[in-house]
């Protein structure tokens, strides 16, 4: 539900209609956005993680002793709207009041970049933690709301991790280009729960990899 109601916010445009008179909205409204925009993008994914943490509630003997499971999912937001506050300001000093980088050369990079971080190491590492809900929970585990809260950041911190890359590059497409914001969600779903989700993730690197190139030479 929380997905659906911020998928609604980003196709309503996402506040992002700037107040007559001023050059764009203010940063707070960016930061609103990208939190949410990255809610609608994120929170399908980190859906078996969430659910996961109330089985465990509910099938403990100690349940009251653990923390509830909006407390896990508040730590999982907050790791995205720390990225948001980095996204926003990124934004603003990058690209100005535009929704995207202009220069062709420079969004080659970026892909270029993105489709490198597919293969690296650092991303398979957090890509793991993603995949294995089950063995993160049992490894991270912490009583009460503090561990809930704890093991949620923990879990939005990897998630971050995994596809912040990814997520840099809605300055190349267009940070309310629909469709962007509907193929990196795929793609971030499918390299979190499909079975061959590594593989296609760095196919998905490898292809990064060729489009930034070809931006970067002009052709």
């Amino acid at each position: 539900m929380l997905a659906a109601l911020a998928w609604l916010f980003v196709l309503g445009g996402a506040g992002m209609n700037a107040m007559p008179g001023m050059a764009g909205p203010p940063l707070s409204a960016v930061v609103l956005m990208w939190w949410l925009m990255m809610g609608a993008m994120m929170l399908p994914s980190a859906a078996p993680a969430i659910l996961l943490y109330a089985r465990v509630r509910e099938t403990r003997s100690d349940h009251s002793r653990i923390g509830q499971s909006w407390v896990f999912m508040a730590g999982y937001a907050l790791a995205w709207l720390l990225f948001s506050l980095l996204a926003a300001a990124a934004q603003r000093s990058i690209t100005g009041s535009s929704m995207a980088l202009h220069d062709r050369r420079a969004a080659g990079i970026v892909m270029v970049v993105a489709g490198l971080y597919q293969l690296s190491p650092v991303k398979e590492a957090c890509l793991s933690q993603c995949r294995s809900p089950a063995q993160f929970i049992s490894r991270h585990w912490r009583a009460g709301w503090t561990g809930a809260l704890r093991l949620g950041l923990l879990h939005g911190a990897y998630c971050v991790g995994c596809c912040w890359l990814l997520m840099a590059l809605l300055f190349v497409g267009g940070i309310m280009n629909l469709l962007w914001i509907a193929g990196l969600t795929i793609v971030v779903a499918i390299e979190k729960l499909a079975p061959l989700g590594r593989l296609i993730g760095r196919a998905a690197g490898v292809a990064l990899i060729a489009w930034g190139t070809v931006a970067i030479g002009g052709y």
